[in-house]
């Protein structure tokens, strides 16, 4: 077994990655500790292969052994733990927000993969991905144009769940995405970066090496 003596959950993630991103974030605001495994992807630990075969990250193990190696749902339990800055929302918001997040993972994140590596298709230009991309990016103005948050006032799971991926858009031209028209976008995404709950998810971690 994987996990720790203490009785902490594993966590194997990647720095930069927008679903391990994800994970942490929601992990930092449910204040839920665990052993932080950095992982370089191009050298696998056989430790996460055992537990995941799909060999993606992010993947947790509980300390009961049981293995959650899906973003989403890492987000979720740790937020089902507790949820001390309510980022669940009301019982009504929350299949809106997993609708949004629905909307990001099936269909921006296959526009923004095409856009950032345009060259592995090379039938349209990036120009044509970006601006397909750009049809979540209008939804997500129009939400942040009446309030600071996707869903209201408070952040909240759409928010932490979104964010990496809009800004892995943002960063394959930053130049451009700095003069388009998303002035709430932009503020939004600014203010993320700049957020204490970033920086501190964002801390560099040695790459993970198991010792027998």
């Amino acid at each position: 077994m994987n996990t720790t003596q203490n009785g902490q959950p594993v966590l194997y993630s990647f720095r930069r990655c927008p679903y391990a991103m994800r994970a942490r974030l929601a992990l930092r605001y449910a204040e839920q500790s665990v052993e932080h495994r950095e992982v370089i992807l191009r050298d696998i630990p056989q430790q996460l292969v055992d537990i995941s075969p799909k060999a993606t990250v992010p993947v947790m193990q509980l300390a009961d052994g049981m293995v959650i190696d899906e973003s989403l749902d890492i987000a979720l339990w740790a937020l089902e733990q507790q949820d001390p800055y309510e980022l669940l929302g009301s019982s009504s918001q929350l299949p809106d927000m997993l609708g949004l997040i629905n909307e990001n993972d099936n269909d921006f994140k296959g526009w923004l993969d095409k856009y950032k590596y345009a060259d592995r298709s090379p039938d349209q230009t990036p120009e044509y991905y970006r601006k397909q991309g750009e049809q979540f990016l209008h939804k997500l103005e129009a939400r942040l144009s009446h309030h600071p948050y996707l869903f209201g006032v408070k952040v909240r799971l759409a928010d932490i769940a979104i964010m990496p991926f809009v800004r892995q858009f943002a960063h394959v031209d930053k130049r451009w995405f700095e003069s388009a028209d998303y002035p709430n976008l932009q503020r939004w995404l600014d203010e993320w970066l700049e957020s204490e709950a970033f920086k501190t998810i964002m801390v560099k971690y040695p790459q993970w090496v198991f010792e027998a």
